[in-house]
């Protein structure tokens, strides 16, 4: 897993992420008397369409941010969480890198407006409407390369995101009382700069979705499974899920990659070891003795390094 992060963070255009919580359970007391469970937290990170990893930090803070995403200088795509900011006023840069970009969800601007849709309020559903034209323009193009996705936004979406933003600016100032009309039109005015990212590269998306998508097992499993044990427990756990997950992406049974890897690692170089992530899998598995693999225990030969 430590593999997979360090190349994303020195290779990939962009990184997606999102966090939820979990229970820890606590260290008992010295009296035996009985304590709540501390809250932690996975954050999921996709590395374009490479990795899926997982980290666990028992805080959900602007330090544990940098420190995940230090001396990445791509585009980050998240939530407008204040824990965020940290991150592209600088304070995790590298030698040689400045800040990552952000990226902003338009689902969570529609969001905002939904709310105000659902409460009868009529600008809402206006917010919604002119929402859901740039959404379905975005479809229509998702066969396209990037190139030409991003002739395409910039022609035709372009001048709706105007628009809209023009739309929020009248209705931020109109609308200064505390409510749900004036938190969606806060938040797409507050976030406008970020909002309009996509429309600078081909390869941006406009949502973060797949990011919310790839928290749903462990928001779903946690139901079942209650709290880790420690914060060990749940760092173990977070490489586990990270393997699974970029199985997932890269259409490999987890079950038998995790059964090969085992095979394999103890023989592997360390400063090799990406070339098992699961990215790179099939491609390092075409290049062994499956007589070798297939043994239980024994030595197996390990090929050269790709040129």
């Amino acid at each position: 897993m430590l593999a997979m992060r360090d190349e994303a963070l020195k290779t990939a255009f962009c990184l997606s992420t999102d966090a939820t919580g979990c229970a820890i359970r606590p260290e008992p007391l010295a009296d035996g008397s009985r304590q709540p469970c501390r809250k932690g937290h996975f954050f999921v990170v996709l590395a374009d369409r490479d990795h899926v990893f997982f980290e666990y930090q028992p805080k959900h803070t602007s330090a544990a941010v940098c420190e995940m995403f230090r001396g990445f200088g791509g585009f980050i795509q998240a939530d407008a969480h204040a824990i965020y900011d940290a991150l592209y006023r600088g304070d995790a840069v590298a030698p040689g890198t400045g800040p990552p970009i952000e990226v902003a969800c338009w689902s969570h601007a529609r969001r905002k407006f939904w709310e105000a849709s659902c409460a009868k309020y009529e600008l809402g559903r206006e917010g919604l409407l002119r929402i859901r034209v740039l959404f379905e323009h975005e479809a229509s193009w998702q066969a396209l390369p990037p190139s030409k996705i991003l002739i395409m936004r910039q022609r035709v979406l372009t001048p709706l995101v105007d628009d809209f933003f023009a739309w929020c600016g009248a209705g931020h100032q109109q609308h200064r009382e505390r409510g749900l009309v004036s938190a969606a039109f806060g938040y797409a005015f507050r976030q406008q700069t970020a909002l309009r990212r996509f429309l600078d590269d081909g390869r941006l998306l406009m949502t973060n979705n797949r990011s919310e998508g790839a928290l749903r097992p462990i928001a779903a499993g946690r139901k079942a499974w209650l709290f880790f044990g420690s914060d060990d427990h749940a760092t173990a756990a977070a490489n586990l899920f990270s393997l699974i997950a970029s199985c997932k992406l890269h259409a490999l049974d987890a079950e038998t990659y995790l059964n090969e890897i085992i095979r394999v690692m103890p023989h592997w170089p360390r400063d090799r070891y990406i070339e098992l992530a699961p990215k790179s899998w099939t491609r390092t598995r075409a290049r062994l003795d499956p007589t070798e693999l297939a043994r239980e225990i024994g030595e197996l030969t390990v090929p050269p390094p790709e040129k």
